[in-house]
């Protein structure tokens, strides 16, 4: 509808000025610019029933602005009616391609231009399912171009979604849907919003799947993706190709979550496990044998109350098969002689209870797909950051990690995580908060998703470990949940294994004698567990050498010192005095801080201008909680190392003026330390 433009008639009896009454598009047979001499300056002349109409604007910009709006949607309503009812396809054919170069020659910049051609094809295509393919194809074929700089409207994506299933291996599919594909995944923002955007981009990955080359295909369209380069230019790719993944994946599960009230959950799952074999043993543990009549209750007692589950639907069928040879769990008595063996505990056997879950053809090969692109994305250097991130909240249904196939398959993607030495990467193998499981806890001995005797577990301990979690908290969780696997690994010769051990010792986490005589001769029976902890009697000797009262109470090293400076000092005699220690301007690093931590007397510890970073920050956090003066001026720690002074709550005195301190993390210091007296963060982001 034409509204209120100011207007001058050709009839000198009627008024100009500002219309009274619109005047539909559909009433207009003919627009055209004024050009004779002394005609009114910068009007158009409209022809409608019973008369002619002249609009003026106020310049020759808006004139023509109105003149080509006027022209555009008129001539679109006659292609509204002319498509509404088509009746030889040839005729409809030929004026949709018509329609299309009007498009796409318009002067009009506007996002309708190129959407009101696609909106009027996607009606015509869901009004009329009779057509042939043949049909389908020219049709895609002839609006092609206005796809190039635009995103299909829903109902054209469930016919291109359509097309792709029936005809996976038309030439239509590889020369137009491409750049459709590859452009949505550049731009989109929120599959959320445009969901069939998602439902497109994922038939188009699987009539890939379906062509002769079949994963090869989707391997290059994904390298395509990527680009040639080492970084990807693109930063929607990852997280639109890891959304069409996860729904992917879902889908293959969908009729049995939508059964989900007749489901096992996977905590019953996993506890199913845990309580039947054992896996998890309880601390402390002692070598003493377990009561036969104990076990032969228990075993009775769980025989009547575990039956098989099964679960089925239209095309998944689930069944839970529990060994009841196995079913025997060794119960802690009163008694010393109901105490499970050493031996028992440290079992890692295979999965007691399986799940069994058989997805229809059709849902398999999807899984098959989709599984293999995650893989593809973890082997780029710069995505997996991004997509360890992504995955780390474990955003998949709990029947895909029932699955011993997905499960399987996925392990690949976890262990390029775990063999990611940036700490990025590697720390997305934890949970995302406290109370909810990881991948750590999924692919451990005793998880359901572990399916070996724990190499993948010793390669996520290897990588965490020599990262920056040597830490009181990792290690107390490894004793609680993991001690049987570690000690079981140790006793085969693991290496990183045997120094969680000693760790253990040294840090005092395991306090049940029985429990440090067992890892004790775990470390005693292999060559490199007997050097280690030789290593750690000695250090022990040394450290309370170091601890013996005596010795200066006030230190400064000089400038330039280094770690091996630092350690070579601490040696050489008794610091067991020592409160005040000055490191300032020299060239410690966090590495110094497995000797500070070994300062029973600390309470003043100057850092000034020093490379002492975040990892070491947690450590003395863990140990010297006593210290009440600290100087990090001018050191290198973020907001990541100074939240853990929260746990400091002796400190008095806070220097960390010019560290990369964050406002918030100022306020939540200043909150959870009450004795905080003395505080600098000047030239910081929270002065």
């Amino acid at each position: 509808m034409v509204r209120s433009p100011q207007y001058i008639s050709n009839n000198t009896k009627q008024p100009t000025g500002y219309m009274e009454n619109s005047i539909s598009y559909s009433a207009i047979e003919d627009v055209q610019l004024l050009s004779w001499e002394n005609a009114p300056k910068y009007c158009l002349q409209l022809t409608i029933p019973g008369g002619t109409v002249l609009l003026q604007a106020a310049n020759s910009y808006l004139r023509d602005q109105w003149f080509h709006s006027l022209q555009w949607k008129k001539k679109i309503y006659k292609y509204k009616k002319v498509l509404s009812n088509p009746s030889r396809w040839e005729v409809v054919l030929k004026e949709i391609r018509t329609l299309v170069d009007m498009a796409l020659t318009s002067p009009l910049q506007d996002d309708s231009i190129h959407q009101a051609p696609l909106e009027i094809v996607s009606k015509l295509l869901s009004e009329n399912n009779n057509l042939t393919t043949q049909d389908h194809e020219s049709i895609i074929v002839a609006i092609a171009p206005l796809l190039e700089n635009n995103h299909p409207p829903p109902d054209l994506c469930e016919f291109f979604c359509k097309h792709c299933r029936e005809r996976p291996r038309s030439m239509v599919v590889i020369e137009v849907f491409t750049p459709v594909v590859q452009r949505i995944l550049k731009h989109n923002m929120d599959f959320g919003k445009c969901p069939r955007l998602r439902l497109f981009t994922q038939e188009y990955i699987l009539s890939l799947n379906e062509l002769n080359a079949g994963m090869e295909v989707v391997k290059k369209f994904i390298h395509s993706m990527h680009g040639p380069t080492g970084q990807c230019p693109h930063p929607r790719v990852l997280p639109n190709l890891v959304a069409v993944c996860l729904a992917a994946i879902y889908s293959c599960y969908e009729e049995f979550i939508n059964s989900r009230d007749n489901s096992p959950s996977l905590k019953e799952i996993r506890n199913g496990c845990q309580q039947q074999c054992d896996r998890k043993p309880n601390l402390p543990l002692r070598l003493l044998h377990t009561s036969p009549d104990l076990v032969s209750q228990e075993a009775t007692l769980t025989e009547s109350r575990l039956k098989p589950v099964i679960v089925t639907s239209n095309e998944i069928h689930v069944e839970v098969e529990r060994n009841n040879t196995a079913n025997q769990k060794m119960t802690a008595g009163v008694g010393n002689d109901s105490e499970p063996n050493l031996i028992d505990c440290l079992m890692v056997s295979p999965t007691c209870s399986t799940m069994s879950i058989e997805l229809s053809a059709q849902a398999d090969r999807i899984l098959g797909c989709y599984v293999e692109i995650l893989k593809m994305l973890s082997d780029y250097d710069d995505w997996r950051p991004a997509l360890a991130s992504l995955l780390q909240p474990i955003p998949f249904p709990k029947e895909a990690l029932a699955h011993e196939k997905f499960t399987k398959e996925l392990k690949y993607v976890i262990q390029r995580f775990a063999e990611d030495p940036r700490q990025e990467v590697h720390s997305c193998l934890l949970s995302v908060r406290a109370g909810k499981d990881g991948w750590f806890q999924l692919y451990s001995p005793g998880g359901v998703a572990c399916d070996d005797d724990g190499e993948l577990f010793a390669s996520m301990v290897h990588i965490l470990m020599g990262s920056c979690y040597k830490t009181k908290k990792f290690l107390l969780s490894l004793a609680e949940n993991k001690l049987g696997p570690c000690m079981l690994l140790a006793l085969r010769g693991n290496q990183t294994m045997v120094e969680i051990l000693c760790l253990m010792l040294e840090y005092n986490i395991i306090d049940n004698n029985d429990t440090q005589l067992q890892i004790i001769s775990t470390l005693e029976s292999t060559d490199v567990g007997k050097r280690m902890y030789e290593q750690l009697c000695e250090r022990q000797r040394e450290l309370k050498e170091l601890q013996r009262k005596g010795g200066p109470t006030r230190l400064t090293l000089p400038s330039k010192s280094t770690d091996a400076d630092l350690a070579r000092l601490l040696s050489s005699g008794s610091f067991g005095n020592l409160e005040n220690l000055s490191l300032a301007f020299t060239n410690v690093t966090s590495a110094c801080a497995e000797h500070l931590i070994k300062l029973p007397s600390l309470k003043q510890l100057n850092l000034w201008s020093t490379q002492f970073g975040d990892a070491g920050l947690r450590l003395l956090s863990e140990h010297l909680t006593m210290l009440q003066v600290l100087n990090l001026c001018e050191t290198p720690v973020t907001d990541a190392g100074l939240l853990a002074l929260s746990s400091m709550k002796s400190l008095c005195s806070l220097n960390m003026n010019s560290t990369k301190l964050s406002a918030d993390t100022y306020e939540d210091l200043k909150a959870k330390l009450p004795n905080l007296k003395e505080v600098d963060v000047r030239y910081t982001e929270a002065w």
